[in-house]
């Protein structure tokens, strides 16, 4: 087969569509305004796209994937790669956001270790982290129960449950900040708002976190159990096997996947709270540890954001990024690890 034609079309596409589009950048650069300048790009563009596609070669499959993936590709790089590289490296100096001055070394390490809110924010997550992981899961999965069973209206249920996730999490919390302290103060003459106590605000946040999240869950456990075959489930009936006793030893080993996968999300989720955080509490109120006063419902997402933004302190703030990420890493890694020999032992 003589390619000669195609191969001498391809390449005059792709000189005539690099020319072009050389053109339109040296036309920007020099200033020159009009629609004519954006005209000259897209073509160029198209053009060397379509000579990359159409020249004839051995290696023409993995040329075109390149070619196609490497916007994607380069954005990934920009966005994340390159920032988190960055990020290690200003950990190390004294930043400001703008300029580095100083290379510091461990020191801002040193200082992230040594103050008290930086601990408790990282011990508080923490303890928010098990308690909502565990709340979210249990909700998602009895709701998941609840919208697979015979009960009528399944599907209105479903989307009643999984509209909170719907909502943004900052327009959620102002509103649930407004029940907290105006609705069920009303309600229960003579109290409280919650948010006024340390331990109460936290049981607040879990309770908005569970609402807007296990909507979500359960769409994912519904799906896994209505991957279980039907056959297996009649099989269990004519045995005799009673709800209970097919729950616990068919559904839930053959969907052990799908609980990885929820258990999983829902530890990164909660391990990364910023915007219920922000919009409910902001950290408050405020609790005495030792002789330091330090806000009671600060998660780590919140300190690192209150660290650079509000008290300027950029070089320390991307610091206590470093380690968020470290430690959000090592748990996520430990979880699926964990979660997949249980899989197996199911």
């Amino acid at each position: 087969m003589n390619n000669a034609p195609k191969k001498t079309a391809a390449i005059i596409m792709m000189i005539g569509g690099l020319a072009l589009t050389v053109i339109a950048l040296i036309m920007d650069i020099s200033g020159q305004s009009g629609t004519l300048r954006g005209w000259l790009l897209i073509v160029g563009i198209i053009l060397l796209v379509m000579g990359i596609f159409e020249f004839p070669n051995k290696k023409h499959t993995k040329i075109v994937n390149i070619v196609f993936l490497f916007p994607m590709v380069f954005t990934f790089a920009v966005t994340v790669v390159i920032p988190f590289i960055l990020g290690i490296i200003y950990s190390f100096t004294d930043w400001d956001g703008v300029t580095v001055n100083n290379f510091i070394g461990f020191g801002n390490y040193i200082t992230m270790f040594k103050q008290m809110d930086f601990v408790y924010s990282f011990v508080i997550t923490l303890i928010f982290t098990i308690i909502n992981m565990i709340a979210v899961n249990i909700v998602g999965f009895a709701l998941a129960l609840l919208c697979t069973s015979k009960i009528k209206g399944r599907n209105f249920f479903r989307a009643a449950f999984f509209l909170p996730n719907l909502i943004g999490g900052l327009v959620l919390g102002y509103v649930w900040q407004f029940i907290f302290n105006k609705v069920m103060t009303i309600i229960i003459p003579g109290s409280l708002s919650m948010l006024t106590d340390a331990n109460l605000a936290l049981v607040a946040i879990l309770i908005v976190s569970t609402w807007q999240y296990a909507g979500y869950i359960m769409m994912i456990y519904v799906t896994g159990l209505q991957s279980v075959p039907r056959d297996v489930l009649e099989a269990s009936s004519v045995d005799g096997a009673n709800p209970i006793t097919t729950l616990f030893r068919i559904k839930i080993p053959m969907i052990a996947n799908t609980f990885t996968v929820c258990i999983f999300l829902t530890l990164v989720n909660s391990f990364k709270q910023f915007d219920l955080n922000l919009a409910i509490t902001n950290g408050a109120p405020s609790r005495i540890m030792g002789a330091k006063i330090i806000q009671a419902t600060e998660f780590l997402a919140l300190n690192i954001y209150n660290t650079a933004i509000r008290k300027n302190n950029y070089a320390l703030g991307q610091t206590k990024a470093v380690i968020f990420f470290i430690i959000l890493a090592i748990v996520s890694l430990t979880q699926v690890t964990i979660s997949k020999k249980k899989e197996v032992e199911l």
